[in-house]
């Protein structure tokens, strides 16, 4: 939102202050007639692959032409052509959003379309197990720069934009780890929390912010994150593609939240709500610390 501080507090207008969510009533969250085509963007990193062509269906069935955008040029090229034989016309920019000034770039690409952007999925993201005081301090650090220096430098101008216009929607894919003490994995768990307090600055405007909370699911974040060696890496894990069909359907349909994916992730996600911290990070521990079971 232009100018609007991340607090309860009112902020005094200023030069770079802008307009705020126009309230509305309850029953009332119009993101237009459905006549016109429509933009959608969608950031992405290593779930690309696996996720994307369910976004290119939601995409068409929504009427939205789509800009998609992840790090690794070759996966990107084959992610597009699955989403353009969906009947989805599609732009891609290739950038490391680790990097502010591909952050910027991307966004620049969406408003050199000249039309107004309807939906942004902020998808991109990295993880990295093992004890906080083993790891490197740039590995974590890089979690970071791409989990929430980059999410929050896009949702900056994507917000404040749609804020101006009273409409839009913002899909954030969170983890139900968000909700536990992230013991061999704490910037991890600690990146994918911050951005839900964002939806009750937007409640009863025409802008809904929906978080998307899978559990372990089979891409390869686990293996990218190094943690081959942990019980949860070797368990089995939900498949991607209903995870990721849920998560435009929870969006267009205005919810706040969503666990994703299987019985059993649905049902971690009701234990994170009534257990206590201590209980939580000790399961996780056992899930997560490297050499700690054997698979299955």
């Amino acid at each position: 939102m232009r100018g609007t501080r991340p607090s309860a507090r009112s902020a005094r207008p200023g030069p770079s202050a802008g307009p705020r969510p126009v309230r509305r009533p309850p029953e009332s969250h119009p993101l237009g007639s459905g006549h016109e085509r429509r933009q959608a963007l969608r950031p992405g990193h290593g779930r690309l692959q696996r996720y994307r062509p369910r976004t290119g269906e939601a995409a068409r069935r929504a009427g939205h032409d789509l800009i998609v955008n992840a790090e690794d040029e070759a996966r990107l090229e084959r992610a597009i052509r699955q989403i353009r034989e969906a009947g989805t016309a599609v732009h891609t920019v290739p950038a490391d959003l680790r990097f502010p000034g591909r952050t910027e770039a991307l966004y620049a690409a969406v408003t050199a379309t000249g039309r107004p952007l309807d939906v942004a999925v902020l998808n991109a993201g990295v993880g990295r197990g093992g004890a906080f005081v083993d790891n490197h301090l740039a590995d974590e650090l890089e979690v970071v720069d791409l989990n929430v220096r980059s999410t929050v430098h896009l949702a900056k101008p994507v917000l404040r934009d749609m804020a101006a216009r009273d409409a839009g929607r913002v899909l954030v894919t969170s983890s139900v780890a968000s909700t536990t003490p992230g013991s061999y994995q704490a910037v991890y768990n600690a990146s994918k929390s911050f951005l839900q307090a964002l939806r009750n600055e937007f409640e009863d405007t025409g802008i809904t912010l929906t978080s998307l909370m899978p559990g372990p699911t089979d891409t390869d974040l686990l293996q990218r994150a190094g943690m081959d060696d942990t019980p949860v890496c070797r368990q089995d894990k939900d498949d991607p593609a209903p995870v990721a069909r849920q998560g435009p359907d929870a969006l267009f349909a205005g919810r706040d939240k969503l666990t994703a994916g299987s019985a059993r992730t649905k049902a971690q996600g009701l234990a994170g709500k009534v257990l206590p911290d201590r209980l939580k990070a000790e399961a996780l521990r056992r899930m997560a610390e490297p050499d700690s079971g054997e698979g299955g």
